[in-house]
């Protein structure tokens, strides 16, 4: 067709698979402004018309409101720097949705009390700034003033663009960090912990737990010969507490080693090595030959 056919309304709905009632909207809108009118006063569009409704339904269909839809058809702003802006919204709306499936996910699968929903929600809202003040005044609670070296290897950072195990993991150590009773127990622990380098500043600086992850067999039978052989050589080492028993009590904690779990997936490091099997074997054989000693 050339450029001097007109439509009517009827006939440019047809062309474009539209309704009536939306080029009439469109036209009333000034958004599709017709060509001429007849003697009647009946709008007549041009061929340009239908390019123009086709590119306002891809623009409302990808979810642009209509003032912008009017700003691109009119050549107000620029298809590329809308398109950037609308992908920028619509990212931070997905961000939102994941956040919030995360949360409901949680949630079934926990059977979160009202309470701890409105928690997780506002942890999971949490900015970036937000979330780094929350886990430093968790820091500060359970080691500060205490000079473990180890802070930083404990300090969560959920990337730009974290999955949803990672939000999920972020949600629920955000809630460990506000356990009172879990920052008591961290602090005590690495009170002991501190304590007891403090009196063996001599390097090397190893933990007992380090000793008993490298010598404890699990395989062995906790009350035979060959464990008790182990007990007495994780008790003679320099770095071994006087309260042996409950210091390790209180590193077996399965707050912690959930913390540890769950900062792991966070920072995409690859899982820790399982603690428990260890130090329960440990703790049993520790018993045994305690047992033995008494008999």
């Amino acid at each position: 067709m050339d450029g001097d056919t007109l439509y009517s309304i009827g006939e440019l709905a047809r062309r474009t698979g539209t309704t009536v009632k939306t080029v009439r909207f469109y036209a009333d809108e000034g958004i599709v402004p017709p060509a001429d009118r007849t003697p009647a006063g009946h709008r007549r569009f041009g061929v340009d018309a239908v390019a123009r409704i086709d590119l306002i339904r891809t623009l409302r269909d990808l979810g642009l409101d209509l003032p912008t839809v009017r700003k691109v058809v009119d050549r107000e702003a620029s298809l590329p720097e809308v398109a950037a802006t609308h992908a920028a919204a619509l990212d931070a709306q997905i961000r939102t949705l994941r956040l919030r499936r995360v949360v409901l996910t949680a949630v079934a699968g926990r059977g979160s009390t009202p309470e701890e929903l409105d928690l997780m929600h506002k942890l999971a809202k949490l900015s970036a700034v937000e979330r780094s003040r929350l886990v430093a005044a968790f820091l500060d609670a359970a080691y500060g003033g205490l000079d473990t070296g180890i802070v930083r290897s404990l300090t969560p950072e959920l990337p730009d663009d974290p999955d949803d195990a990672q939000v999920a993991a972020w949600v629920e150590l955000a809630e460990l960090t506000q356990d009172p009773e879990f920052v008591a127990a961290t602090r005590r622990l690495h009170e002991r912990f501190a304590a007891a380098h403090e009196e063996r500043p001599t390097p090397p600086r190893r933990d007992i737990v380090a000793v008993i992850r490298e010598t404890a067999d699990p395989a062995l039978d906790p009350a035979s010969p060959q464990a008790r052989t182990v007990v007495e050589h994780i008790t003679a080492h320099p770095a071994c507490p006087d309260d042996l028993r409950s210091y390790l009590q209180a590193v077996a904690d399965p707050r912690r080693a959930r913390y540890l779990h769950l900062l792991a997936v966070i920072n995409g490091w690859p899982p820790p090595d399982p603690l428990a099997p260890a130090l329960a074997w440990f703790l049993r054989a520790l018993s045994a030959r305690s047992g033995s000693i008494g008999a």
